[in-house]
C-alpha cells in the first residue's frame, strides 16, 4: 500500500496515572500524531480518544472498539498511535490485534517507537517490546501490592474510614466521639435484638442525631472485620486477602465471631430465649462442633435443667457438671473481676477512652460550627427548619462530649494506681477471714450471680472449654483463657501486683502444713513496708520472715501468733547471688476474728487506705 493511499485513524489515550506525565496528554499527542500525518501525507479520517482508561486487559475502551470497527468496514486502512502502549499493554491483546490487522488488511503505526507491521521482523520487534512492557506493568504492580500490604499493616486501610474511627496521620485509629456507638451495636445485637430492632432503637434516641438507621446499615457494621481489628482486601473482585490486627479493635475477637454465629441464624426477630452461661465455649471432643445450649423445665420443681449437646454425635453435657468442676477457679476469676475490673480499669479506662485535650478540641470545634450556622440563618442561607435541625444535631453532640469530659474530670480526682490491686484483693482476703457473712453480703458470690452475669464473666474471660470424654461420658478437660486477658493477668502477676494460688508447705508452728497459698513476685522492701503500713491502718497484720528451701520445697516461717492465718506470701529479694538453694521469703498473717479491726466496719469494704509517708516506716 502506497503512503498516499493511506487514510487513518489516530488513536489517543490517557489513563489517570498517564495524565501528569510530559508527553502523554491528549493535546500533545493529537499535534505529534497530527504531524507526523502531515509530514508522510496521510489523510486523517478521523480522532479516536480514550480519556482516563488503562489498556489493561479487560478494561472496555469503546472509541479503541470504534476505531477497530471502521478498520475492519474499510472506512481507514492505517491505525496511527504515539507508541505501543496506547494500542495495548498485553501480549495476548497485541497477538488478537496483530491477527485483525492481518484479517482485514489495514496496518498498525506508532509513531515514538518506529512500529512496522508490514513485515516478520517488524511484528517480532513489536513482540518483544510488548513483553516488555507487559513486564514493566506486573513488576509495578507488585512493587504496588508489596507497598500496600506494608502500609495496610501499618494501619493505613485503603477505604472508607467507618464510623466508630477516624484517621490520624493516614491511620484508622479509635474515634472516641463515635466508638462507643458500634460497640453497643455488637452488645444489642449479641443478646439477641435483630438489626430492625436495633435501628428502631438508635431511630427513637437519634442516635448522631438522626433517625434514618437501617437495618442495612446494622448489618454492614456487625460484618465489617475491622471492629475487631483486622481488614480484608480484594472483597469487591472475589479475590480476598486477610490482614490480622492491623487497626486497634472496637470490639473483642470473641463478641464478633459470635455475633457472626447468630447472623447464620438468619432470624431478623430472633430474640434467645434463655441465657446459656458457656455459649460458644464448647466444642464435641469428637467431631469439633460447636456444643448447642438446651434447657427442661421441671413444672413440678419451677426448675430450668441446662445442657449443652453435639447435634452430629449425640452426647452432651449438662451445664452443673461444668460449673462444679471449674467453680474453684470461677470463683478466683470473679476475684479478679470484682477488683481490677470493676473496681480499678472502668477508673483507668474512662482516661484513657476520653482523652480530655482530644475532646476540648472537638467541643471547640463544635461550638464554632454552632456560630457559623447561626450566622447562616441570620443570612437567610439557612431556613428556619434547616437551623433548628442542625443546631439539635450539633446540641447533642456537645452534650455528650460534656459528658465525657466529665467522667474525665472525676476520673483525675481518683489516684488509683497498679500498687492499690494488690492491697485490695489482700484486703478482700482478710475480710473474707473476718467477717465471712458480711464478704459475701458486699461482694459477689459465683453460686449467687444470676445467669446473665455469669455468661458476661465467661465471656470476657474464657476463650473455651475444651471437654473430653471418659467412660462414655463428656468432662472438662481443661480451661482455655483469653489472651488479652492473660496476658494482663500475667503482667500484672509479674511485676507483683497481684497474686496466684499455688501449693506450698511451709512450718505451721512446728508442724508442717500443706496448702494452697495466695502468691505474690517479688517487690522492693520499701514497697512492701508501705503495702503494710496501709493494712495497718484497717487491720492488725504481722510480717514474718522464712526462708524457702528449693530441693526440698518447704517453707520454715514464724511461729505465727495463736489464731493467726496466712494472707500471702512473696520473696523478699529478686536473686540470692547464684544460690539456687533457698530463697528469702516474706507472709503477711493476721487473726481470724474481727475484733482488731481499727475503722468502721463498712470502710473495710468500700474504700481503701491512704499511702503513708515515710516517715511512718
Amino acid at each position: 500500500m502506497k503512503d498516499e493511499e493511506r487514510i487513518c485513524g489516530l488513536y489517543l489515550r490517557v489513563s489517570t496515572e498517564d495524565q501528569a506525565k510530559e508527553g502523554f496528554s491528549l493535546p500533545e499527542q493529537k499535534e505529534r500524531l497530527e504531524a507526523l500525518c502531515k509530514f508522510k501525507g496521510y489523510k486523517i479520517y478521523d480522532y479516536y480518544t480514550d480519556a482516563g482508561i488503562s489498556a489493561k486487559t479487560g478494561n472496555h475502551r469503546p472509541e479503541f472498539d470504534r476505531l477497530i470497527d471502521d478498520a475492519k468496514n474499510g472506512k481507514i486502512n492505517t491505525v496511527i498511535a504515539l507508541k505501543l502502549d496506547r494500542l495495548s499493554r498485553s501480549i495476548y491483546d497485541w497477538e488478537n490485534l496483530l491477527k485483525t490487522s492481518e484479517k482485514y488488511r489495514f496496518d498498525l503505526v506508532c509513531a515514538n517507537d518506529d512500529i512496522n507491521t508490514t513485515t516478520a521482523n517488524g511484528k517480532m520487534v513489536t513482540r518483544i517490546m510488548m513483553s516488555v512492557s507487559q513486564n514493566e506493568i506486573e513488576r509495578t504492580s507488585e512493587r504496588t501490592k508489596v507497598g500496600m500490604v506494608g502500609a495496610i499493616k501499618q494501619g493505613h486501610i485503603p477505604a472508607v474510614c467507618p464510623i466508630g474511627f477516624k484517621r490520624v496521620d493516614k491511620k484508622l485509629v479509635p474515634d472516641p466521639l463515635t466508638k462507643d456507638i458500634v460497640i453497643r451495636i455488637f452488645n444489642l445485637y449479641f443478646e439477641g435484638n435483630s438489626y430492625s430492632t436495633i435501628a428502631n432503637i438508635y431511630n427513637k434516641e437519634k442516635i448522631q442525631g438522626k433517625t434514618n438507621w437501617k437495618d442495612t446499615r446494622i448489618l454492614k457494621i456487625l460484618s465489617n472485620e475491622l471492629y475487631k481489628g483486622d481488614y480484608v482486601s480484594g472483597k469487591t473482585i472475589n479475590k480476598p486477602v486477610y490482614y490480622e490486627n492491623v487497626v486497634e479493635p472496637l470490639v473483642s475477637k470473641e463478641l464478633w465471631e459470635n455475633c457472626q454465629a447468630q447472623r447464620k441464624k438468619n432470624q431478623k426477630n430472633y430474640m434467645r430465649t434463655q441465657t446459656y452461661i458457656f455459649l460458644q465455649k464448647l466444642r464435641c471432643p469428637k467431631c469439633r462442633r460447636i456444643l448447642a445450649g438446651g434447657a427442661t423445665h421441671k413444672i413440678k420443681y419451677d426448675k430450668w435443667y441446662f445442657y449443652y449437646r453435639c447435634e452430629d454425635c449425640k452426647n452432651n453435657i449438662k451445664e452443673e457438671t461444668i460449673e462444679n468442676s471449674v467453680k474453684t477457679l470461677l470463683s478466683d476469676i470473679l476475684e479478679y473481676d470484682n477488683v481490677v475490673n470493676e473496681f480499678f480499669l472502668p477508673v483507668l479506662k474512662s482516661k484513657l477512652d476520653n482523652p480530655k485535650q482530644e475532646l476540648e478540641k472537638e467541643l471547640k470545634s463544635l461550638n464554632n460550627k454552632k456560630g457559623r450556622i447561626r450566622k447562616a440563618y441570620i443570612d437567610s442561607i439557612f431556613t428556619e427548619e434547616e437551623y433548628r435541625s442542625e443546631l439539635e444535631l450539633i446540641e447533642n453532640q456537645i452534650k455528650d462530649i460534656n459528658s465525657k469530659l466529665l467522667e474525665n474530670s472525676q476520673a483525675e480526682q481518683l489516684n488509683f494506681t497498679t500498687e492499690d490491686i494488690l492491697l485490695k484483693r489482700d484486703m478482700d482476703f482478710i475480710n473474707k477471714v473476718k467477717l465471712p457473712i458480711s464478704y459475701y453480703a458486699f461482694n459477689d458470690n459465683w453460686d449467687l450471680l444470676d445467669r446473665d452475669d455469669k455468661a458476661d464473666i465467661i465471656m470476657r474471660y474464657i476463650d473455651d472449654v475444651e471437654l473430653e470424654t471418659k467412660n462414655g461420658k463428656l468432662v472438662v478437660k481443661q480451661i482455655n483463657f483469653r489472651s488479652t486477658f492473660y496476658n494482663d493477668f500475667n503482667e500484672l502477676y509479674t511485676k507483683g501486683y497481684i497474686d496466684k494460688k499455688r501449693p506450698l508447705t511451709y512450718d505451721f508452728n512446728g508442724v508442717y502444713v500443706d496448702t494452697n497459698i495466695r502468691y505474690s513476685e517479688y517487690l522492693p522492701i520499701k514497697d512492701v513496708m508501705q503495702h503494710l503500713y496501709r493494712l495497718n491502718e484497717y487491720y492488725e497484720v504481722n510480717l514474718y520472715k522464712g526462708t524457702y528451701y528449693k530441693e526440698t520445697e518447704k517453707l520454715d516461717i514464724g511461729p505465727l501468733q495463736r489464731n493467726e492465718v496466712p494472707i500471702r506470701v512473696f520473696p523478699l529479694q529478686k536473686d540470692n547471688n547464684g544460690d539456687n538453694n533457698w530463697l528469702s521469703m516474706g507472709m503477711l498473717a493476721t487473726k481470724n476474728n474481727p475484733n482488731d479491726i481499727k475503722v468502721n466496719i463498712r470502710d473495710v469494704f468500700e474504700t481503701i487506705p491512704d499511702n503513708v509517708t515515710e516517715e511512718n516506716f
